[in-house]
C-alpha cells in the first residue's frame, strides 16, 4: 500500500548549500522531518551545480519519512547567467540590458524541457524567448 503524503513543501535552495537555517529548517521542522538528513542528501545530489538556486519539492509522509524532486533552475536564472547579468531590467519594454544568442536560448530550452509542458523544442524556445523579452534581454538571431 502506498504511504500517505501529509505535506508537500516547495523551496528554493542553493545547490550544494542546504543547511538547517531558514528557509529549510523551519519549513521541514514543522512537519517533523529530519532536517540534517535532507540537507546531506540534497547537497550530495546537487554538489556539481555550483550554487544555482534550485526548486525542490519535498513530499512528507505519515511516518515522517520524505522524498524530494529537484527541478531545473528557473528560466530567468539561466538567462541571467547566459547574459552575465546580476538582475533583470526594471523597464523591460523600454530598456534592453543584455543579449543572448539563439544557440544559448536553444541550450536553455533543452535543459528546461523536462519541466515544461511541451515536447516540441520550438515551443520551448519560444517560451525562453518570451521570458528573455520580459526581462529586457534581447535574443540575437
Amino acid at each position: 500500500m502506498a504511504k500517505k503524503v501529509i505535506a508537500q513543501i516547495k523551496l528554493y535552495v542553493p545547490a550544494g548549500q542546504a543547511n538547517p537555517a531558514p528557509p529549510v529548517g523551519p519549513a521541514l521542522g514543522q512537519h517533523g522531518v529530519n532536517i540534517m538528513q535532507f540537507c546531506k542528501s540534497f547537497n550530495e545530489q546537487t554538489k556539481d551545480k555550483d550554487g544555482i538556486k534550485l526548486p525542490v519539492i519535498i513530499s512528507v509522509y505519515e511516518d515522517k519519512k520524505f522524498d524530494f524532486i529537484i527541478k531545473t533552475p528557473p528560466c530567468s536564472v539561466l538567462l541571467k547567467r547566459a547574459a552575465n547579468l546580476a538582475k533583470a531590467s526594471g523597464t523591460a519594454g523600454k530598456e534592453k540590458i543584455g543579449t543572448v544568442t539563439i544557440k544559448q536560448v536553444e541550450e536553455i530550452a533543452k535543459l528546461k524541457m523536462v519541466d515544461l509542458n511541451t515536447v516540441d523544442l520550438e515551443v520551448a524556445k519560444k517560451t525562453v524567448k518570451g521570458t528573455a523579452r520580459s526581462m529586457g534581454i534581447e535574443v540575437l538571431e
